[in-house]
């Protein structure tokens, strides 16, 4: 048997599970006494899932802002591109810190760009040197998770360190960290372990942004817009979302390189998830060091979403 049937036949058993087990318990969302004992389904089944995949899985689930659950919650995941929501963010406070607006524009020389690196923006732009806003530059990174336009943000607006100092106010200081950049990555693969976080470090960040007020009201509003409009990864939590009639997803994709070993380094999402019912969740899902290829990795963190999806609609 191949391992992507081994997988479905994975993921088939572990829904018919959880449909049994709610069942048993009546565990529904508007029984309110029953909260502990769902929770506690769950986080087992997700415990279930998690133990079929060749990698570490860790999992964050945060329901209507109250309600966590966690699986495999230690902060060694490396965050890869789902650090540019945590950029964003550093980048809008600093800004309105000092008083300007997103749309000052930022001077592109190509040859200061690395040609080799994902870069929708390269693409986009053929002239040897162009004009950018940095609304434009945060559009590239949140929609399409272009490297080239992280590395100018990080590099001309705000640093590593300082974006950094200003997420350790956001969330716990324990369950993050950033150290380089896109571009120390590419010199370095090993340096992906350094940019590193907890599922839920990630998942209250998120939670945050889209349930407190974090920075101005316009800048972030940009940045959940930007969000709901991402473009990567729709095979990972979106994938079992798409067409639900009033489901609406934001997120932010993750995936990391590949070893001399064939192992995948990491492969993440992290998404705020609303449902037609005034049901809101935020899940995370981290995959770190998987002997498996993208494909697979993908297929975990989309099981796991349709399981949640399953539990909360």
């Amino acid at each position: 048997m191949s391992k992507n049937s081994i997988y479905l036949l994975h993921a088939i058993c572990s829904l018919l599970c959880l449909s049994a087990v709610l069942s048993s318990f009546d565990c529904r969302k508007k029984d309110i006494g029953r909260t502990s004992i769902c929770a506690d389904v769950l986080a087992d089944t997700i415990s279930k899932i998690v133990s079929g995949y060749p990698g570490e899985i860790g999992v964050a689930l945060i329901i209507n802002n109250t309600d966590t659950i966690t699986v495999n919650n230690r902060a060694v995941y490396p965050l890869m591109s789902v650090f540019k929501v945590h950029q964003a963010m550093a980048v809008c406070n600093d800004f309105d810190c000092r008083g300007l607006t997103l749309d000052s524009l930022i001077d592109i020389k190509r040859t200061e760009l690395d040609s080799m690196t994902w870069s929708p923006m390269l693409k986009e732009h053929k002239d040897a040197e162009f004009r950018l806003t940095v609304k434009d530059l945060l559009r590239y990174t949140l929609k399409l998770s272009d490297n080239n336009a992280s590395n100018l943000m990080f590099e001309r607006l705000v640093g590593v360190a300082e974006t950094d100092s200003f997420i350790a106010t956001v969330v716990p200081r324990s369950s993050f960290r950033i150290a380089c950049t896109e571009r120390d990555m590419s010199v370095d693969r090993s340096r992906a372990y350094t940019n590193s976080t907890s599922p839920l470090g990630a998942a209250i960040l998120m939670n945050r942004l889209f349930t407190d007020s974090l920075i101005s009201g316009a800048k972030q509003g940009f940045i959940k817009n930007a969000l709901k409009e991402c473009a990567t990864g729709n095979d990972r939590i979106t994938a079992p979302l798409l067409g639900k009639e009033g489901v609406v997803v934001a997120h932010k994709t993750g995936s990391g390189y590949t070893t001399e070993k064939g192992v995948l380094i990491a492969l993440n999402d992290v998404a705020y998830i609303s449902l037609s019912d005034n049901m809101r969740y935020t899940l995370a899902v981290f995959v770190k060091d998987f002997h498996g290829d993208a494909t697979q990795a993908s297929n975990a963190i989309s099981h796991i979403s349709a399981v949640v999806y399953s539990y909360l609609k």
